[in-house]
């Protein structure tokens, strides 16, 4: 049984237990949204039988967010890649995706997979077309089947589907000033004017629906169409897809399998409501993944704040999954540094919509670290904050060791110290 099958016959799993405690709700809620498809766990039992921590996606649930890494054809190694999985889970990722391509992906992906406790998404499409790089419009279904049921074998939790894109589309992206920004959907869009068919996961998607049940690896139905600008957002060609996964949404779930969405991508601020809403519509609920949105196209090196600002207001106004952004967004690959600033940022804005959608307990350490800094007790500041490494460091850059006071305002113009000096001299009463 798929979690979603089991969850619509009224059954418990493990997993459900485990997202459960981690979030502390009842098994029955977790398990009624699982039926309803607003709610997804990504736990391949292959993967579960390693050392898998399951985690729940969901409006439900708190925010969650996913670090892509993964080799790339100019630069990094496998070692690279796993030291990024390391420190994208020391500092609060909830999935990983291993978007690599070049060589050796069977090996990179299986130690990922060995090493993570956290779920673990790919994009089939990818190593489908690295083992045909002479012509990339000759591969077959047959062939991304193979490369989907080897995946899932090894323990792959969730895939990019890109099954939304059609052939009518392709003359809808025409019209735009950034064209097809997707890799997977340009790859696609490549496929189906050489070949003058039409995308072949979409044809074939039910057969697709019955190998991911059978591993219950959760479908992520790629936006191929993505606004890659924000000339280009919400235009025809990405609410024709969106309204095409809607369709597939419903078929897949019907066949068991769990279903994510995924989303824009480079947004105005004023129109990210308006999508959150109309996704939940035409999806019915099922959960939201965005890449970012980035809410302006002036900054390459600082994408991680244009896009953090729109991932709050996404998650904010509907979305329940977060792709991080790094500052080399458009750039290159992120390295260590890089991916340690994305995860940081992103579990910010996470963070920040959970307080303001009112999550029961999602104010708690925003509270704790107000009550440390009003008692000047730095330590717990430094412990309870999302980087203690980096906060420590800066406290100290300009003070003697054990200094009970910032560098902004010393120790005698501190106002929290010269506030409990009021309250202790009873001036307040």
């Amino acid at each position: 049984m798929t979690q979603l099958s089991a969850a619509k016959n009224g059954k418990t799993t493990s997993q459900m237990e485990r997202v459960a405690q981690r979030e502390g709700q009842s098994v029955q809620s977790i398990r009624e949204e699982l039926a309803a498809g607003r709610l997804v766990i990504p736990a391949n039992p292959k993967h579960c039988a390693g050392k898998l921590d399951p985690c729940g996606i969901g409006r439900s649930l708190r925010t969650k967010i996913n670090a892509n890494i993964g080799v790339s054809a100019v630069s990094s190694d496998a070692p690279a890649e796993l030291a990024k999985l390391c420190v994208a889970s020391k500092f609060g990722a909830d999935t990983v995706m291993d978007l690599s391509v070049g060589n050796d992906l069977d090996a990179i992906r299986q130690r990922l997979l060995d090493n993570s406790s956290l779920p673990l998404g790919t994009v089939p499409i990818y190593q489908v077309v690295q083992e045909n790089p002479q012509n990339l419009e000759q591969f077959s279904f047959n062939d991304i089947m193979a490369v989907c049921e080897k995946q899932a074998v090894q323990g792959v939790d969730f895939f990019t589907i890109h099954a939304g894109i059609r052939r009518e589309h392709l003359e809808l992206a025409e019209k735009r000033l950034a064209g097809i920004v997707s890799r997977g959907g340009a790859l696609l869009g490549k496929w189906m004017i050489a070949n003058n068919q039409e995308n072949p996961l979409y044809e074939h998607f039910d057969e697709l629906c019955k190998l991911l049940a059978q591993y219950d690896v959760v479908i992520s139905i790629g936006d191929a169409l993505r606004p890659g600008c924000l000339a280009d957002a919400t235009d025809e060609a990405q609410i024709a897809e969106l309204r095409t996964i809607g369709e597939l949404t419903e078929r897949a779930q019907q066949h068991g399998v769990q279903v994510i969405v995924e989303g824009p991508g480079h947004i105005p601020l004023d129109q990210i409501e308006y999508n959150m809403k109309l996704q939940d519509e035409i999806c019915n609920g099922a959960p939201f993944y965005v890449l970012g949105p980035i809410v302006t196209d002036i900054a390459p090196g600082y994408d991680h704040v244009t896009s953090a600002i729109g991932a709050t207001s996404a998650a904010f106004y509907g979305a329940s999954f977060l792709c991080y952004v790094t500052p080399v967004e458009h750039l290159c690959l992120p390295n260590l540094d890089e991916v340690k600033q994305g995860v940081i940022v992103y579990r910010i804005a996470a963070h920040a919509a959970d307080v303001a959608r009112g999550l029961p307990g999602a104010r708690q350490a925003d509270d704790a670290i107000s009550k440390a800094r009003a008692d000047l007790d730095w330590e717990k500041q430094f412990e309870l904050s999302v980087d203690p490494e980096l906060a420590r460091s800066l406290h100290q850059r300009d003070l003697p060791d054990g200094a009970n006071y910032c560098g902004m305002c010393g120790a005698d113009f501190c106002p929290l110290r010269l506030n409990k000096e009021i309250h202790s001299s009873g001036s307040a009463n």
